[in-house]
């Protein structure tokens, strides 16, 4: 039983129904394995596997840097605006099916851009697909670039101006990619031309990566960012812990993927944050690989540590509550959450 008076069968119908907001979604990670054989075809890519099944079974990862090598292998098939409209389209077909109303993802350009394509193909395809989405679907969406902190500092900066002219395109960046070595002070002037360009904000805490704590002071302190994505380890200082609450800081965790890089050690660690007043709210990360969109990642959330009816409301509040979004359209999309409450 979820509580005293929520079964799962109307914890799962909730979770099933009730309105969803996606921070945590990098476009790239929705590159679903059909997909990427289809795009390889039409681009005359050679892939080392034969079909999507086989690329899946002979595929295995078990911590970020294994993930990242069959992430930034696969990406190789988005070449032209169409394969990146194609992309975008189809996780926002997936995600409305779900009942995602308002989504803000990640997408990597200098994932792309280092190996040739132009950065206004990323963004037009990615763009084409957020207005369609919009008209088609009565889906909202806003793109997020993030730099990868494996790369210089220099070439992020260059990202940023090159990014510019695409700026009402865009609505804030972010920093993901391989975290050791790369802290977040690494890119102090990036975000502080980023802020200064009009951009919001957000940062990658991964979980127990080394200096993981002093990372997430540095992106409170020294960057400045209004949200941080994962930053789970908070949960390992009470002092940190206290100081996110109060400021009202919104953490993005992924409960699925968070699995596989540490597996049952943080199951329970959404709610604990939910229970010491975080911001926190759930999504689905790299969806593809870890075979779990959003509504999978709130049923795992409830599979480890059941919850109420009331504490997936308030997650999914969190998640509109922390979204950059006019005050009316926010109003929304809570408004909707109210009305499917049971009773």
């Amino acid at each position: 039983m979820a509580g005293d008076s929520d079964s799962d069968t109307d914890v799962a119908r909730f979770i099933a129904e009730v309105p969803k907001c996606e921070l945590h979604l990098h476009i790239e990670g929705t590159l679903e394995g059909e997909l990427v054989f289809e795009l390889a075809r039409r681009n005359g890519i050679e892939m080392p596997y034969a079909h999507a099944e086989e690329m899946r079974r002979e595929s295995p990862f078990h911590d970020l840097t294994s993930f990242l090598v069959g992430y930034y292998r696969n990406m190789q098939v988005l070449v032209t605006e169409q394969d990146f409209y194609d992309l975008a389209t189809a996780y926002f077909t997936r995600a409305a099916a779900q009942n995602v109303r308002y989504a803000e993802i990640f997408f990597d350009p200098q994932a792309h851009t280092s190996r040739g394509v132009e950065f206004g193909t990323v963004v037009r395809g990615l763009r084409r697909a957020v207005v369609d989405a919009r008209r088609t679907l009565d889906l909202h969406a806003e793109l997020i670039m993030c730099f990868l902190r494996d790369f210089s500092a220099e070439y992020a900066m260059a990202t940023l101006m090159e990014s510019l002219p695409h700026r009402d395109w865009i609505i804030g960046v972010g920093l993901d990619s391989d975290e050791r070595g790369n802290p977040p002070v690494k890119f102090e002037k990036v975000f502080a031309r980023a802020r200064a360009e009009g951009y919001l904000l957000t940062m990658h805490c991964d979980l127990d990566q080394p200096g993981t704590l002093d990372h997430i002071r540095q992106a409170l302190d020294v960057i400045g960012v209004d949200r941080i994505d994962h930053g789970v380890n908070v949960l390992d200082d009470p002092t940190l812990l206290a100081e996110v609450v109060e400021r009202g800081i919104g953490l993005t965790v992924c409960p699925i993927s968070n699995g596989f890089v540490r597996g049952s050690a943080w199951e329970g660690a959404t709610k604990r944050l939910l229970d010491a007043g975080v911001l926190v709210s759930v999504h689905s990360d790299d969806p593809a690989y870890f075979d779990g969109y959003v509504a999978e990642c709130l049923a795992r959330v409830h599979q480890e540590t059941p919850l109420t009816i009331e504490e997936i409301a308030t997650l999914a509040r969190n998640a509109f509550e922390t979204a950059w979004l006019p005050a009316t359209l926010r109003a929304r999309f809570l408004a909707e959450i109210d009305a499917a409450l049971p009773g």
